[in-house]
């Protein structure tokens, strides 16, 4: 049985009852935000539009999540600044490694912003290609990162630098490898025939993130390695 909402606004899942009124103040955003918020009160066939609002909720959640780390590292090294390195330890060092496998992840994301932009071109081939480097980019940024960790001179148990570095770019990592992992999904689903031919929103939606996750890590960069 229909409702009065639903024989009034038929296409309608539901109506946009923001008291900010998104649709008003939408064209004033730049399109990097904007594409974040829906409007139109929410129509059925702005599955995109949906999504990318439900997908900037969890990178909201996941900003949460970064700045509670970064912030406890902050305020932990700030109040033990005398005896944050306990004696003998350096800490993490800025060495040339750690410094190209930064430089990579940074990198990745304009390879895959050329990626979703090959996408939406229609070539599928180049795409491909250049989804597959940046996940290779990435991978090559998490040997690294591993590789840094055999050779530090502290472990995890060695004080709060050891407890909070470890914590934070172990997080980070992680969100490497979910990177990583989306992209082979989307790369995966490239082969399926007429997959991408009425949109792309899983792959706008990895490459988001992956932004997210450089970001990220340009912050715990300038925290560990130069602070």
């Amino acid at each position: 049985m229909a409702t009065p909402l639903t024989q009034k606004h038929p296409s309608r899942f539901y109506t946009d009852e923001s008291p900010v009124g998104l649709n008003r103040w939408h064209r004033h955003l730049p399109r990097w935000l904007g594409r974040f918020f829906p409007t139109g009160g929410g129509l059925q066939t702005d599955h995109e539009g949906q999504g990318l609002f439900g997908f900037g909720i969890f990178l909201g959640s996941e900003t949460m999540l970064f700045g509670t780390l970064i912030l406890t590292y902050v305020i932990l090294r700030i109040a033990n600044a005398e005896d944050w390195f306990p004696a003998g330890v350096l800490g993490p060092q800025r060495t040339p490694a750690v410094i190209l496998h930064s430089i990579v992840l940074i990198s990745s994301s304009f390879v895959i912003f050329a990626a979703e932009r090959a996408l939406g071109r229609g070539n599928v081939k180049w795409f491909r290609i250049l989804l597959v480097i940046t996940a290779l980019m990435g991978a090559f940024f998490l040997v690294g990162e591993v590789q840094e960790w055999n050779t530090l001179d502290f472990g995890f148990h060695t004080g709060l630098i050891g407890a909070t570095f470890y914590l934070v770019t172990g997080t980070h990592g992680l969100h490497v490898i979910v990177g990583i992992t989306l992209m082979m999904i989307m790369l995966w689903r490239s082969f399926r025939p007429g997959n991408y031919d009425k949109g792309h929103f899983g792959v706008t939606a990895v490459s988001i993130f992956w932004h997210f996750v450089d970001v990220i890590w340009i912050l715990l960069f300038t925290l560990f390695y130069i602070w």
